[in-house]
């Protein structure tokens, strides 16, 4: 047996990859306020294309974090909502979002004085 794990055997590091995707948050963001269709998605989601939302919100269904509804109308009206498991999740970045709030000032002056030595040399 071997104490050390890949990388892919770690569920931690399974789901934050999950999680780092460019438009996973701001579509759970978005969702958790509200059910909501998939082309007013589109609309509050400033660059992200039909294609890679699409795959974004079949991802997270896939993983549980959001339910489909489709309703028979013409043309077809797809909704989407949170999970009561999406809903952990968002409960979980709380504490993250608070602290990008309150930190990111002390991050951009961090990188500020890194950038700065680097051009001294």
């Amino acid at each position: 047996m071997t104490l050390v794990h890949s990388h892919m055997d770690c569920p931690a590091a399974k789901l934050f990859d999950r999680m780092a995707s460019r438009w996973t948050v701001p579509v759970l963001a978005l969702i958790s306020e509200r059910p909501i269709r998939f082309n007013q998605l589109r609309r509050e989601l400033d660059g992200i294309s039909q294609k890679m939302l699409s795959l974004t919100l079949k991802t997270l269904e896939r993983d549980g974090f959001v339910s489909r509804t489709a309703t028979a109308t013409v043309p077809l009206t797809v909704e989407y909502r949170l999970t009561s498991l999406g809903r952990t999740l968002i409960d979980a970045f709380a504490p993250v979002r608070a602290w990008s709030e309150s930190n990111y000032l002390n991050v951009v002056e961090a990188q500020a004085r890194f950038d700065q030595r680097l051009h001294s040399w």
